[in-house]
């Protein structure tokens, strides 16, 4: 099972890179770092291409303001040679929490639970 996982790994983008990643990665890329939920950022040796291998589902909002700036060529250091100032009011990246359970659901939504001691309507019943 465990050679089938690999090439299922290497032949679908939804679990990591695809073997041309990989190899394209292999071959002309350089590691530059690793951000907290363990993605890797990689450039080309000539520094002209950036890019990055998830670590685990493909979703870009996993990466972090700091490496988004570096991906898109905004600064040049990366956040482990030079880490950015944040105050003392940011709070910490988070991913996007739409479709999941913890998503934001306002008052009124059929996603939030209503309280059990009182019901917000009575529903119609035919004669």
């Amino acid at each position: 099972m465990g050679i089938v996982k690999s090439v299922l790994r290497l032949a679908t983008w939804w679990n990591g890179s695809t073997l041309g990643t990989w190899l394209f990665t292999a071959l002309k890329g350089r590691k530059v770092g690793e951000d907290a939920a363990g993605n890797v950022f990689y450039t080309s040796r000539n520094g002209q291409r950036r890019w990055v291998i998830y670590n685990g589902e493909p979703e870009a909002s996993r990466v972090s303001p700091d490496w988004h700036g570096w991906l898109h060529h905004t600064w040049d250091e990366t956040p482990t040679v030079k880490p950015l100032a944040h105050k003392a009011w940011e709070q910490p990246h988070q991913v996007n929490l739409t479709g999941s359970a913890a998503a934001y659901a306002p008052s009124g939504s059929i996603r939030r639970a209503a309280p059990a001691d009182r019901a917000d309507y009575e529903a119609w019943q035919p004669e």
